[in-house]
């Protein structure tokens, strides 16, 4: 399992070859990626997000141990960037190894749910004309919810 916070762009195809490497044991690997996009005005010109070191990786290390023995996973990874991106950038990766797809997938799906309404992190969306804090959405606690 890996937990990575970092303000760097990730490659996204070597990281699903490194965490799929040497997954003898695993039926299934499902990954997912986050990208920054302007769903408000039209007119986002960055996203600030920030988040207290220490804290984040360790909230993010406990939930995908959760996981982990939740869904009976044979490996789990979470990367999650913080700092200043654009729309288009990548901004999270969730990868999940199983023997079976669908705890692959109930597993990636869970830790999705939970980086986009409990993960500690906070994000600004700044257009030309203004900086908003991103308020949490019901949907995305009551996706959560259901796990």
């Amino acid at each position: 399992m890996r937990v990575l916070v970092q303000d760097a762009p990730f490659d996204l195809g070597a990281e699903v070859t490194e965490f799929s490497t040497g997954l003898d044991n695993a039926g299934a690997v499902v990954t997912f990626t986050g990208i920054v996009r302007d769903v408000a005005s039209g007119d986002l010109q960055v996203m600030e997000i920030e988040h207290y070191p220490g804290m984040t990786e360790a909230a993010l290390t406990k939930i995908a141990q959760e996981a982990m023995q939740r869904w009976s996973l044979a490996d789990a990874l979470v990367i999650h960037r913080h700092g200043r991106l654009g729309p288009g950038d990548q901004i999270m990766m969730v990868a999940t190894a199983a023997r079976h797809r669908k705890d692959a997938f109930e597993a990636a799906e869970f830790l999705m749910d939970y980086l986009k309404s409990r993960a500690p992190f906070w994000k600004k969306e700044i257009t030309k004309d203004s900086a908003d804090w991103v308020a949490a959405k019901d949907d995305d606690e009551a996706a959560l919810d259901r796990w």
